[in-house]
């Protein structure tokens, strides 16, 4: 019997709203996929610490087509949760997406494709020129991404999207480099890369199809100081050599309002 498995892990806080419709959608596509697919699905819903149902919903969204697994994480923070569940975890593979189910789920299949090809790490980008985005365009949130992106290039070089919430990995791999990952809160991707590239993983991109979906609870007015902290502090950690923090945020600003720069390559 074939056992090789992935384990995709979904981050929740409070997410009753959005958090079943994705779990139907990732169950339609599992019973979607050829009768004796390579690689089994399963998924870890990690709680983090919400106060509404969501464990509860998860747990009933479990079925035969898909194992949901449940775990709580009360240290809040994207980072933490994953890396709780990324801990729990025990397949050859394993990922993460996000609860609101934004990236669209051939970006499995895409990532698997990148693996059985030799990669360590694929990682969904929604700056790839044959990706497909659709999303409400704001200017300000657009070019706080900007700088964002400007200054997660100075960590992790050649990654063009380090934000975009659906990324797979070697599951020995990702374990080992999550045990380093000190960041708990939105920055924790940059710090992961960084700590997969310092392991020597070939880490690629991939087009995604990727849709905007309202309900997120990442409001740059409130957490965007935080998430700048937070990567000025992956910086300092994993730089390979002396260079000032302030050579962090010296970088090549585009103008959010020339018609050349897309919400796709702007969007955080």
């Amino acid at each position: 019997m074939n056992d090789r498995r992935l384990q995709i892990v979904i981050p929740a806080y409070n997410e009753s709203s959005r958090l079943p419709r994705t779990l139907e959608l990732l169950r339609r596509h599992v019973v979607s996929r050829p009768p004796s697919p390579s690689v089994r699905l399963e998924t870890i819903v990690v709680d983090n610490a919400s106060t509404d149902d969501t464990a509860a919903l998860a747990r009933a969204a479990s079925s035969p087509d898909l194992r949901v697994t449940v775990l709580r994480c009360e240290q809040r923070g994207k980072g933490a949760a994953v890396a709780a569940g990324v801990a729990a975890s025990d397949a050859e593979y394993v990922g993460f997406m996000d609860a609101d189910g934004a990236t669209a789920l051939d970006a499995v299949e895409r990532a698997l494709a990148c693996l059985a090809a030799g990669a360590d790490v694929a990682v969904g980008s929604r700056a790839h020129a044959d990706s497909v985005i659709s999303a409400r365009h704001l200017v300000v949130r657009g070019f706080g991404a900007a700088v964002y992106r400007g200054a997660a290039a100075r960590v992790v070089p050649g990654v063009a999207d380090t934000q975009c919430g659906f990324k797979v990995m070697r599951g020995g791999l990702g374990r080992r480099a999550f045990r380093d990952v000190q960041s708990t809160g939105f920055s924790f991707d940059v710090e992961l890369l960084a700590r997969l590239r310092d392991q020597g993983a070939d880490i690629v991109e991939f087009p995604v199809v990727w849709n905007d979906v309202p309900g997120s609870t990442f409001h740059p007015a409130w957490h965007g100081a935080a998430a700048f902290a937070e990567l000025a502090g992956i910086y300092w950690r994993t730089r390979p050599d002396p260079r000032p923090l302030r050579d962090l945020f010296q970088v090549n600003l585009p103008d959010p309002l020339h018609p050349q720069h897309s919400f796709a390559q702007l969007h955080v």
